[in-house]
């Protein structure tokens, strides 16, 4: 059977191209990791595994976590791999949920190494989400996600910030960071991002948020602070897994959380979460 639209211009089947998956293979509560090799160390969480895959950069878990049914996805870098991951799974779910778990570096001087950062929205400095959407158009975290995000930090004892993160399209220049080899344009630009209050540089978190928006998904992004530009402290070691464990379990939690949050909806006969309704 061919594509429905020429231009698409893949092989036919359900089994997704990039990701090798195909339709009831991933839960609707999903974690989306950057690094493939985090994927694994996020499913020795799980209390079982029932999916192993791994194509390109793309690692994938689907298990059970304190009884709900989860997905661990990784991305890889950078919001063009965004592009496919989440492409892809929405072909094969139905209305998924989905968590970024991810690192960052901090731009505002009182957020720590080894602190969280919850984004409620985030600055497209990227250009991918520019091929879907207006240049004006937010990325912005779906409420449900936020505060989910923000219980499960509290819950845990993990300290947190929540506030704008600004998404790059790169790690050195496309970040302000100088490098010796090669002039970049913009080097004030950490500092230009701290004087509008953003909180965190990162870059995968708003192609989450516009491409789940677009699709009337949820989507939320926490990011372990790996890095503080202001002083140019970075974490090793010890601290950095401390740093991605806590992440890590804080958006674990937060999907147990948000399934709460949907078996109340239903319960109360709404289609969106209000205080009132509990956690």
């Amino acid at each position: 059977m061919p594509n429905a639209d020429s231009r698409v211009a893949l092989p036919v089947g359900e089994r997704q191209y990039h990701i090798d998956l195909g339709p009831g293979e991933l839960a609707e509560y999903i974690l989306l990791p950057g690094d493939p090799d985090r994927t694994a160390r996020i499913a020795s969480r799980l209390d079982a595994i029932k999916l192993e895959r791994r194509n390109r950069e793309f690692a994938t878990v689907t298990g059970t976590y304190q009884g709900l049914r989860v997905s661990i996805v990784s991305t890889g870098i950078g919001a063009d791999n965004v592009e496919i991951v989440m492409a892809e799974i929405l072909a094969i779910t139905e209305r998924p949920t989905f968590i970024r778990v991810g690192s960052s570096g901090a731009l505002q001087p009182e957020i720590k190494p080894g602190d969280l950062c919850i984004s409620s929205g985030s600055v497209r400095l990227e250009t991918t989400t520019s091929w879907f959407v207006s240049d004006g158009y937010p990325a912005v975290a779906d409420y449900e996600a936020v505060a989910a995000l923000v219980e499960a930090a509290d819950r845990l004892g993990h300290p947190y910030h929540v506030g704008i993160t600004a998404t790059a399209p790169g790690f050195f220049g496309a970040q302000g960071r100088p490098i010796p080899q090669l002039p970049i344009r913009y080097p004030d630009l950490a500092a230009d991002m701290a004087r509008q209050r953003v909180m965190n540089f990162e870059m995968e978190a708003s192609a989450v948020l516009v491409l789940a928006g677009l699709a009337r998904c949820r989507a939320g992004v926490v990011c372990a602070v790996y890095a503080q530009r202001t002083t140019g402290d970075f974490v090793a070691g010890d601290a950095k897994q401390a740093a991605e464990s806590a992440c890590v379990e804080t958006g674990l939690e937060a999907l147990r959380i948000l399934a709460g949050m949907d078996r109340r909806k239903v319960e109360a006969g709404t289609d969106r979460w209000r205080p009132s309704l509990g956690m």
